[in-house]
């Protein structure tokens, strides 16, 4: 089987032939990770990604295949095949815990070793970290307006399978109670859900045949999609096929909102007072907010989710900033960057919420009290640190910083980023 190392880029190649022939390549350098600003319309961003940047490391090897294929293509030299050859991540790395939220400036991931070994991982940090970051700011978004009831990722059919993958794990993190993904739960142990499509009714004679043979296999804590042909009549079949105590029922198009209230006082006055009802269509955290006053029980998101909901990237950027111990910056226009490995920490009032994020280049802020550090080491000397956390823990770490910051940053409204990143 092939290594991942061919998510490295060309140019990324270029640079190294280059370093190895003038003798630069050995130099110690520090990278890092960060966003300049934040996508349009969001107060922050949601760190996510990281366990799967460590996975990859794993493997993060050139073999005998993509070596071949880089010499029959030009792509390298001799002298940097034999070198690639040999390659292993004998740096370190450090950052934001997955969960944590982050703001414009915030040094995400530090990345240091050799400037040959860094720069071969740019593509895949940031190919990871920001789609990653996108749906878990996402899925964020969707369940604080979903206000407490339980959301499914159901959008593995609206991208590329990797990246169905990827979209659940991160969903989860931000809050998701499970997904449709199976994969996802054999993979990351995140919880299943699902019931049938419009098919498996249009298969069947009529409905009412198609809701028994379902619920004769997955019994009456299953979910009936009833908007089929009739949604009052697809109700009548569900309770009349299932009984009053059917788990659920889902509706899939249509006016949501008038449709739940409908429903509910349907199921009701058939005696099903504790069916759920389950909602999807193309929902955002704009359509789920507008649905916060009817009677829906739990939500099925997919498209907008999977696309980071109109921000499919979160904006990271992969920078050098210090070589041989000294602070090197870009002055492009627009572009700049400020030199020097970056430490930095959030400050709390004495009630827990956040006011400030200090970073400091070449050195730490002036500790104060209720001051929390942001960084952790995941990588040293190409070793993975012990203890890393899982991604429940991830998961209950994001639920702790939403609650940190102050009210105003979790509106759906374009605004200012929840808290300010300064210089300390």
């Amino acid at each position: 089987m092939d290594s991942t190392a061919l998510l490295t880029d060309h140019y990324e190649l270029t640079m190294l032939t280059a370093a190895l022939r003038d003798g630069t390549a050995d130099r110690r350098c520090v990278f890092e990770v960060f966003a300049r600003r934040l996508p349009a319309g969001r107060r922050y961003g949601v760190v996510a990604g990281i366990g799967r940047i460590l996975d990859r490391m794993v493997d993060f090897q050139f073999g005998t295949h993509e070596l071949e294929y880089l010499r029959a293509t030009s792509v390298i030299d001799d002298a940097t095949a034999t070198w690639l050859a040999n390659y292993r991540f004998n740096g370190d790395i450090a950052g934001y815990c997955e969960g944590e939220l982050f703001f414009p400036g915030s040094p995400i991931l530090t990345i240091s070793g050799t400037f040959a070994e860094c720069v071969l991982l740019e593509t895949l940090v940031l190919s990871i970290l920001n789609h990653d970051c996108a749906i878990a700011a996402a899925a964020a978004r969707m369940v604080t307006a979903a206000r407490g009831r339980p959301l499914i990722e159901m959008g593995s059919r609206r991208t590329h399978e990797d990246a169905a993958l990827a979209a659940a794990r991160s969903a989860y993190l931000g809050g998701f109670a499970s997904t449709s993904n199976l994969e996802a739960g054999r993979r990351y142990g995140i919880p299943t859900a699902g019931t049938a499509a419009h098919a498996f009714t249009l298969l069947h004679d009529d409905e009412p045949a198609a809701f028994a043979s379902q619920v004769a296999a997955a019994g009456k804590q299953t979910t009936l999609l009833v908007d089929t042909y009739d949604i009052t009549q697809g109700i009548r079949n569900a309770i009349a096929v299932a009984g009053p105590d059917l788990s659920a029922i889902r509706i899939d198009s249509g006016d949501l909102s008038v449709l739940a209230a409908q429903s509910r006082e349907l199921l009701d006055s058939l005696g099903a007072v504790d069916t759920r009802i389950v909602v999807s269509g193309d929902l955002d955290e704009y359509a789920i907010a507008a649905l916060a006053a009817e009677p829906v029980d739990a939500y099925g998101a997919g498209t907008a989710l999977v696309v980071g909901s109109g921000a499919p990237t979160a904006g990271l950027v992969y920078k050098l900033v210090e070589v041989e111990g000294r602070p090197v910056v870009k002055r492009s226009e627009h572009k700049s960057t400020i030199g020097g490995r970056k430490t930095a920490v959030r400050r709390h009032k004495p009630t827990g919420t956040a006011t400030e994020e200090v970073v400091v280049p070449r050195g730490r802020p002036q500790s104060r009290p209720h001051d929390r550090d942001l960084q952790r080491h995941y990588v040293r000397g190409g070793d993975l640190a012990p203890g890393l956390p899982t991604l429940v823990e991830s998961r209950e770490h994001l639920r702790q910083r939403l609650i940190s910051i102050p009210w105003e940053g979790l509106k759906l409204s374009a605004g200012d980023p929840a808290i300010p990143v300064v210089s300390g």
